[in-house]
């Protein structure tokens, strides 16, 4: 029945199979199918509208609907050994987990002086309650009202909110703390940044100079953490190693917004933070850097995956401009009015929406690191013995079969 009060509908099926003549059915809406595409899927959209509303877990009472194998993510599967103990049993457990996560750069050992005062300077640090931070998505029928409201989300989650330094307004002067302001090296002296801002975003080029980005940065914001972004790309390991040896504190690496490389789609976004992570532990330079990712990180497990991966944190975008209802249409790409006028939602709406996706996104991180005996999120970081990678199981169960060529016959 297309023009169903859905809302009221329990889906119990009673007046189907009680309409004497057989003349009522009930199908999946058409629009539903049509929302979103192939990464951002309708299922994905309707769930997290659901969070933004409520910021309760989704729950499926048929259990788990999905594929269990797939790509990017979907080849991953976190470790539950532990979710038979109580005592770890997520949001409802007796022990307690730490969510918290740093970001900045630690040195890896302390220097005294004769008065036995540390002879260096405290180390610079940011401690966020979560792991997850948020960013201006790449498109979008954004306003100010948008940018104040994720602002105001931010501020009150105690996490970072990433925007362009022109998108910055007056009525953000309260929430400054909580402002990443994305810079450019030519964007040249225009870019107003408030006061009590404590970390920067800078976009790095392949050709540009890791010192000359920390002095930029220390004219614009002095004193301020400063965070390169670089393209997920061939080459990200040995440019990372270069900023983190020229003093860079935190690296973002951007993907796609469909969670792939940027130069190449057959690769996806844990395959780049592991080769990073693995590239900084190798080198023995881990500790000493804030490593953040993002672009198609569409559900809660994909931050844990991610930070299993190797990552620190990572951004959300897209998640939270569906948090608004967006249908990922991309109507406004071509100019055409967005059908729930997302620009002219009221701040505090927006707020409270994007505060409760965010809220079910921790409580999923708690159910899964107690499932997983973790109780930091720290400690996840890197953990890949927590986690199976279908490409490492299927090579170690087949790989001695050798490879099958086409047009030699098996025996």
């Amino acid at each position: 029945m297309l023009d169903s009060i859905d809302y009221l509908c329990m889906n119990c099926f009673r007046c189907i199979q009680n309409c004497p003549k057989e003349l009522i059915h009930k199908s999946v809406n058409p629009e539903y199918k049509e929302m979103g595409d192939y990464h951002w899927s309708a299922d994905i959209i309707s769930r997290q509208w659901y969070q933004a509303e409520t910021g309760k877990i989704p729950v499926s009472g048929a259990g788990y609907p999905g594929p269990f194998c797939g790509p990017g993510f979907d080849s991953m599967w976190t470790d539950m050994s532990e979710i038979v103990r109580p005592t770890r049993d997520g949001i409802h457990g007796r022990e307690y987990i730490s969510t918290m996560v740093d970001l900045g750069r630690t040195p890896q050992y302390l220097t005294f002086g004769e008065s036995t005062e540390i002879g260096q300077s405290r180390p610079q640090v940011i401690s966020v309650p979560v792991p997850i931070l948020i960013r201006v998505p790449e498109f979008g029928d954004l306003s100010d009202l948008t940018f104040e409201g994720w602002a105001r989300a931010a501020s009150m989650l105690g996490t970072l909110f990433a925007l362009p330094s022109d998108c910055i307004t007056m009525s953000m002067l309260g929430d400054s703390q909580s402002l990443v302001p994305i810079l450019s090296l030519g964007g040249g002296d225009q870019d107003w940044i408030p006061e009590g801002v404590r970390m920067v975003e800078i976009e790095v080029g392949e050709e540009d100079d890791a010192e000359e980005i920390l002095n930029f940065a220390d004219k614009k914001v002095p004193g301020a953490l400063v965070s390169a972004r670089i393209p997920m790309d061939k080459g990200m390991e040995d440019r990372t190693l270069n900023l983190v040896k020229a003093g860079v504190p935190i690296v973002h690496l951007q993907g796609t917004w469909d969670g792939r490389w940027q130069d190449d789609e057959s690769r996806f976004l844990k395959d780049g933070i592991r080769s990073v992570h693995l590239a900084l532990v190798e080198d023995g330079l881990r500790d000493s850097i804030t490593l953040l990712a993002s672009g198609g990180i569409a559900m809660a497990e994909h931050v844990a995956k991610s930070i299993i991966c190797g990552a620190d944190a990572v951004y959300l975008d897209f998640p939270i401009l569906i948090a608004l209802e967006c249908r990922m249409c991309r109507r406004c790409l071509k100019n055409l009015p967005c059908p729930v006028e997302i620009g002219l939602a009221e701040r505090q709406w927006v707020a409270k929406r994007v505060r409760n996706l965010v809220g079910a996104f921790h409580n999923q991180l708690l159910e899964v690191m107690g499932a997983m005996g973790m109780r930091d999120a720290r400690r996840l970081r890197g953990e890949a013995g927590r986690a199976m990678f279908f490409e490492e199981l299927d090579q170690s169960t087949f790989g001695q079969l050798g490879t099958v060529e086409e047009g030699v016959e098996l025996e």
